[in-house]
């Protein structure tokens, strides 16, 4: 059973499913300034329909995780389940994920999280084959989680501080994906992928990543500026964005050598910083 479990949660990808969820959430508590039984179900349902869409990434992907050593122990094309099975488990997480958004909350919780997956599926996955930039059209997948919880407790679709936040978070998918493809571009052109070193020289990839990284730093200021209400928490996210822009900005100009792994960490603790204090702000409201 414990080998079950594993299978099934390395194939929906439980790592990424759960802060998917925990955004979603975020725009949830945001708006209604609570968490309760309605806002529970939202985040199940969220993290189902994301361990589908990470399921169905795995079977999409299952040749060319085959031929890089990063993703070649995965389920599929290690053996540990066949192609059907996991087709079959992918349907199981979204069939469940449906349900159980469709019985406690309204619909258009529904149709953004399969919006989601298509960006994610549809979009993104099919076009990395393409071109290195497939990861901009694909941010979309970072951008509507929180929308999700936002309409789901009633808030406007429209509304500036949602936008805001969504922003935040699709800017934010943009680094996060050029820096893994920075620390595995040499495995992407092992399973005949464009990398950015197909285009770039290895100075102008940092310079441009740190370019969004501090796009990502601005948006993550209008959060602050806009969203945020409660001043403890602005004030210890703000600290916490000037220490990963100046150890960020030291890394890329006083370093003789970029690390990309601790700037990716950072950059995915502000991330996870940022759902926490967005639920704590909407709780203490």
């Amino acid at each position: 059973m414990k080998g079950i479990f594993k299978t099934l949660a390395e194939l929906g990808k439980v790592r990424i499913s759960l802060p998917v969820a925990l955004s979603a959430l975020a725009g949830y508590a945001l708006y209604s300034g609570t968490i309760d039984t309605q806002g529970g179900f939202l985040a199940l349902g969220v993290f189902l329909m994301s361990c589908g869409s990470g399921a169905l990434n795995h079977w999409q992907e299952r040749k060319t995780d085959a031929q890089m050593p990063r993703t070649r122990k995965r389920p599929i094309p290690s053996g540990k389940i066949t192609p059907t099975q996991g087709f079959l488990i992918t349907a199981g997480y979204l069939i469940a994920g449906s349900l159980v958004l469709v019985f406690s909350n309204p619909v258009i919780a529904l149709v953004l999280s399969w919006m989601t997956l298509v960006s994610y599926n549809l979009v993104y996955t099919p076009l990395k084959k393409i071109t290195a930039f497939a990861v901009i059209p694909g941010s979309m997948v970072g951008a509507l989680p929180p929308v999700i919880g936002w309409t789901a407790a009633g808030g406007l679709i429209g509304a500036e501080s949602i936008i805001i936040v969504a922003t935040f978070f699709f800017i934010g998918q943009i680094p996060h994906f050029w820096l893994l493809l920075m620390l595995f571009g040499d495995q992407y052109k092992l399973a005949g992928m464009p990398s950015l070193t197909d285009i770039f020289s290895e100075v102008q990839i940092k310079r441009v990543t740190y370019a969004w990284i501090l796009t990502t730093i601005a948006s993550a200021f209008l959060v602050l500026v806009f969203v945020l209400q409660n001043r403890v928490l602005i004030f210890s996210l703000l600290f916490y964005i000037i220490y990963v822009l100046v150890k960020l900005t030291h890394s890329v100009f006083f370093e003789k050598e970029f690390r990309v792994l601790p700037a990716f960490y950072k950059l995915n603790f502000l991330y996870l910083f940022m759902m926490i204090f967005l639920i704590a702000d909407g709780l203490l409201r």
